[in-house]
């Protein structure tokens, strides 16, 4: 981010680091685990096939989401929090790891939030429960009345790995009230006091790249409490804060709106660690099963194909006001 990469932690570190800056992060595995381990993504019956056709799936800039309000919601949730009592307490415990880092990190995170705000890319799963595989979940589907509705159920396992070879980062997305989020600055103080000698013995740096982080995905993975049904996960990229070797940029129209989308190949690099992104027994990459349920004016109906049932994904088109939105946002933290 800044020049200086610190040295790669052991898994058991960056379990430790976790729990203390993403104390959620551990929860919310915990019930896909307990579920199965398994995501959907909801899509169009073209979508699906260019997924299953290419080997790749494609993660959409932030700008042209469906709801390109969201990210400026996560930022106003920790601009808010960070401003009061808790950005207090937080910054306090930081200084007593290190002299000076609060200021450092904020520097250091106001200094890319507008790469942070307009050259990010996603791609949204939902978590799927075992109760839906007949049917899916009707809040979800209800994004494809067109009738071209497709259920991708997708290994979560990839999810989970410890590798950062591809330099595209999972995270569940936190459905909170402002409040709420001031609440888990707060613990998250607690937790750096709390392990302030675990956390200077990883050095400066390694703790520096932890918070920037939990600013990054803070922003990008809080919702407001009244999207809770979709049980959102979000793989991430920021090429230009994380290069991304495995992706590669391309212009494509979504719902007639040209955009740059990023497209990751879904491949395994067994010999780095990842494995999983691939599926070799229905020869369709990171699919287990995959079905098309017709939606009809009066429900779903069809049949699924498949040993396992669909799950989907929300419809997302282009929303050109978005950078402005973004502009009158990104004056940083104070």
């Amino acid at each position: 981010m800044d020049g200086s990469t610190p040295m790669t932690l052991s898994p058991k570190d960056q379990d430790r680091l976790t729990q203390i800056f993403f104390p959620h992060v551990e929860h919310k595995k915990g019930e896909v685990i307990s579920a199965g381990c398994r995501f959907v993504y909801y899509t169009t019956a073209d979508t699906a096939t260019k997924i299953l056709k290419s080997r790749q799936i494609w993660l959409r800039n932030t700008a042209v989401m469906n709801d390109y309000s969201e990210v400026q919601y996560g930022f106003q949730c920790l601009n808010n929090a960070y401003k009061a009592e808790p950005g207090k307490n937080f910054n306090a415990a930081l200084n007593t790891c290190f002299q000076g880092l609060a200021d450092e990190v904020r520097d250091l995170f106001n200094g890319w939030l507008p790469i942070i705000f307009e050259d990010t890319y996603v791609t949204c799963v939902s978590q799927h429960l075992p109760e839906e595989d007949q049917h899916g979940r009707l809040s979800m589907w209800r994004a494809y009345e067109c009738g071209t509705g497709v259920a991708l159920v997708i290994n979560g396992s990839v999810m989970f790995g410890n590798t950062q070879v591809l330099q595209v980062f999972s995270s569940p997305v936190l459905y909170e009230r402002p409040e709420t989020v001031a609440e888990q600055l707060n613990q998250i103080a607690t937790n750096i006091s709390n392990d302030v000698g675990f956390l200077r013995d990883l050095g400066r740096e390694h703790v520096k790249s932890a918070v920037f982080n939990m600013f990054l995905f803070g922003i990008l993975c809080t919702k407001h409490p009244g999207f809770h049904e979709e049980r959102e996960w979000r793989a991430i990229a920021s090429p230009q804060i994380y290069p991304t070797p495995h992706c590669t940029f391309a212009i494509e129209v979504i719902q007639g709106t040209p955009q740059r989308v990023l497209k990751l190949d879904l491949k395994n690099h067994a010999e780095q660690g990842l494995v999983g992104l691939a599926s070799s027994a229905p020869r369709f990459p990171w699919t287990l099963n995959w079905g098309i349920l017709p939606l009809s004016e009066g429900g779903v109906h069809g049949e699924i194909k498949g040993r396992a049932g669909p799950v989907f994904l929300a419809q997302e088109d282009g929303r050109g006001a978005a950078r402005a939105a973004w502009r009158r946002s990104r004056s940083g933290l104070p």
